[in-house]
């Protein structure tokens, strides 16, 4: 067990009984606090009534499908979710993080590759040890962003970002008037390698920008730079 699952506490909502038992044994086992639901109503009462640090969403559930849980969750919480799906296709993916999905995995996956994707999460997204100079606070543009309470501001006017977009924004107010590329962004904000085919990058920084314009900042202080990457003026 390590210091960044000790105290992770995870919901799995899955309606296969055998998976579900499967994953929670996993969780378990790697030291993770777990939770379960199996149908959408349930796992959407507790990811809103309960404390949680990520919770794995199946798509295709009893009640309430996945992409409607995590719809209806978004209104109030930013919680990292993983969406679980046996359907592999480019626009199943890209559905679920319009819906606000952090990470998508495809059935049947890798058990390693489920606990790496859920600790690269964790990593960006429970708070962590740092020095005391380290800048904890950034404001921009009337955007305020504090990093020790994930809060994003703007005319004192509260937004709700989830782990991955309020640090894609940190970064970039971190390096105003700078043009940073998708491939430093991939490595700086999601972790990975930047791959050509992959749109995760381009769908968080388009919710971003909605976001923001939509409470009010011009929509000129965030520009494309096409072919290149992302620019917060």
């Amino acid at each position: 067990m390590n210091k960044l699952t000790m105290s992770a506490k995870v919901l799995i909502v899955e309606d296969d009984p055998t998976l579900n038992k499967q994953l929670n044994q996993l969780l378990e086992n790697a030291g993770f606090s777990t939770i379960t639901a199996y149908d959408g109503n349930e796992g959407l009462t507790k990811a809103i009534s309960l404390p949680l640090d990520l919770i794995l969403l199946d798509v295709s559930l009893p009640e309430k499908d996945g992409y409607s849980v995590l719809r209806t969750l978004r209104q109030t919480r930013v919680t990292p979710v993983i969406m679980l799906t046996a359907h592999g296709a480019e626009e199943e993916r890209i559905l679920g993080l319009k819906s606000g999905a952090d990470d998508y995995l495809s059935k049947p996956f890798n058990f390693t590759e489920l606990l790496l994707r859920i600790e690269a999460i964790l990593r960006r997204s429970l708070p962590q040890t740092s020095p005391d100079d380290e800048q904890k606070q950034l404001t921009r543009h009337g955007i305020k962003l504090d990093k020790s309470k994930q809060t994003v501001f703007f005319a004192d006017q509260p937004i709700p970002f989830t782990p991955i977009q309020f640090k894609l924004l940190w970064t970039l107010m971190q390096n105003p008037n700078q043009t940073l590329s998708k491939p430093q962004l991939y490595r700086l904000v999601l972790e990975k390698e930047f791959s050509r085919y992959d749109r995760s990058l381009d769908m968080h920084m388009s919710r971003v920008r909605r976001k923001l314009v939509m409470a009010g900042l011009p929509a000129d202080h965030l520009q494309t730079v096409h072919g290149t990457g992302y620019i917060l003026l």
